[in-house]
């Protein structure tokens, strides 16, 4: 079985029934089947066979979801490049890679060619509705030659330190992702959901978009993230289901309009990929929405661990239990398990797991021990099993031999007057090796001292835990998933 049969299958059964929301289109299961089929043939005619990477460099709607399905059929691997690289990371990316055919949207076709500079053997074509040719139109493709256990995903990991890992998915893995999914997210073939984050990121495939076409529902796409949109799709009252990771979170309910917003007909907002703040969830407990959890990596083709939306209010914090085709322990350093209450690192086993890094031996054997996808992210189990992330290990500060997390400082950091963003980070230091500090940017006109930020966390937090000072800088470095480039902060640290 190969995943597009999915698309085959509620084309058969509910042919007319909305896949696609993008815009101002609408693409049934019928036509986007069809589609996918016409994009197999033209990828074939470009001489692409199983096991090539095909590269796509675009904005988010149907292409990237024609194009992985597409590759799934054919048992191509499909490439989503991130958007908001630099050309010499898209070209080391592609150098590594060596995709055999790289695509481009009309928007994207300079970046494109900046990216393909030193890489002019490589094929490639533009693809959207702007462009005057069609390169899949072709004919079309009726037989199908890929199978499930063929690699069909290769998302480069974001590279929070080196350089990034291209972490190989194969079918099984989005099918078993997939089922995850939908156990936890209750999903229906009846379901608007909608999805927030760009389809160049796994999560942007596979938190929502992927299971939702599984199970035949309808996946809203937005061109980007937009919280005032976003916002207007939830009290629209025609969503169900929606992502928001915590930059997201707290955008949107920033918002001014967020104060009167009627969400009643949103079943679940999901959250994961880093800490929550509590007082972002509460903000969303408060419009009497329930808040899920997940926790995942690209690694895990999304979700491995996970919080339903009937344990999100007593659970608060959480990102729940292994999700349902997962196995997940917590272990020391030796890889013994550890007892509730204590900090282990997450170790992931299922048929959701990556099968390796590409052309990365040495990593994919250190990632792995006894069949256990070491995740390198640090939790603590309560007494009944469910799990509350601390933060990355390479994260954690040891001051004095004390352990320190920074997730827990930077909670307290959240909605602080006059701070726009903190994040805290280890500073060396001579007397306990490496002290806490607080990186921040002072939100605009304020005027906020050292003094009052490090005053929060005066009687809530143990001495040896509280940041010695702070360091205010104009931005945080961040990924393309908003994430805080930590060590490149670190790293600046090091050289005062």
């Amino acid at each position: 079985m190969t995943i597009d049969r999915w698309l085959e299958h509620w084309a058969d059964h509910r042919p007319y029934a909305t896949a696609i929301e993008f815009a101002d289109d609408s693409v049934t299961y019928r036509s986007l089947y069809d589609r996918v089929c016409v994009v197999a043939a033209g990828l074939r005619a470009r001489g692409v066979g199983s096991g090539d990477r095909v590269a796509y460099l675009g904005g988010d709607g149907p292409t990237p979801v024609e194009l992985l399905f597409a590759c799934a059929r054919i048992g191509a691997i499909h490439l989503p490049l991130n958007t908001r690289l630099a050309a010499p990371e898209l070209s080391w990316i592609v150098g590594h890679a060596e995709p055999s055919l790289v695509l481009a949207d009309v928007d994207h076709v300079g970046a494109a060619a900046d990216m393909l500079a030193d890489h002019s053997a490589i094929a490639r074509a533009v693809v959207g509705e702007s462009d005057d040719m069609d390169p899949f139109e072709v004919g079309h493709a009726t037989e199908r030659s890929g199978a499930d256990h063929d690699p069909v995903l290769m998302c480069y990991t974001s590279g929070t330190t080196g350089r990034p890992k291209g972490a190989v998915l194969d079918q099984i893995a989005l099918m078993a992702n997939a089922a995850n999914v939908a156990a936890m997210m209750d999903v229906r073939s009846t379901d608007r959901v909608l999805n927030t984050m760009p389809l160049f990121h796994v999560g942007g495939l596979n938190v929502h978009t992927t299971p939702t076409l599984a199970a035949g529902g309808t996946i809203v796409l937005h061109r980007r993230f937009d919280p005032a949109a976003v916002l207007a799709e939830l009290t629209g009252g025609r969503i169900d289901l929606v992502t928001l990771l915590a930059p997201m979170l707290a955008a949107v309910t920033e918002l001014e309009e967020f104060g009167h917003a009627d969400l009643s007909g949103v079943r679940a907002v999901n959250t994961g990929a880093s800490p929550v703040p509590i007082g972002l969830i509460e903000a969303i407990h408060a419009k009497g929405v329930p808040v899920t959890q997940i926790y995942g990596l690209t690694e895990t083709s999304t979700l491995c661990v996970c919080l339903r939306a009937e344990q999100a209010r007593e659970r608060v914090g959480s990102c729940g239990k292994a999700a349902l085709t997962c196995e997940v322990r917590l272990v020391d350093e030796s890889g013994v398990d550890v007892a509730p209450g204590e900090d282990g690192e997450i170790v992931v086993r299922g048929p959701n797991v990556m099968r390796e890094y590409w052309r990365d031996p040495e990593g994919t054997a250190a990632a792995f021990v006894d069949g256990w996808f070491r995740t390198g992210d640090v939790a603590v189990a309560d007494p009944h099993g469910f799990m509350y992330i601390r933060g990355r290990r390479k994260d954690l500060i040891i001051s004095g031999g004390e352990n320190i997390y920074p997730a827990e400082l930077e909670d307290l950091l959240v909605g602080l007057p006059g701070v726009a963003e903190a994040v805290v980070v280890a500073q060396p230091d001579r007397r306990w090796g490496e002290v806490p500090v607080v990186v921040a940017v002072r939100a605009a006109g304020s005027d906020v001292t050292d003094a009052a930020v490090l005053a929060v966390f005066d009687g809530r937090v143990a001495r040896y835990k509280a940041p010695k000072g702070v360091i205010w800088v104009d931005a945080l470095p961040r990924t393309a998933m908003g994430k805080v480039r930590k060590h490149v902060l670190r790293d600046v640290l090091d050289e005062r």
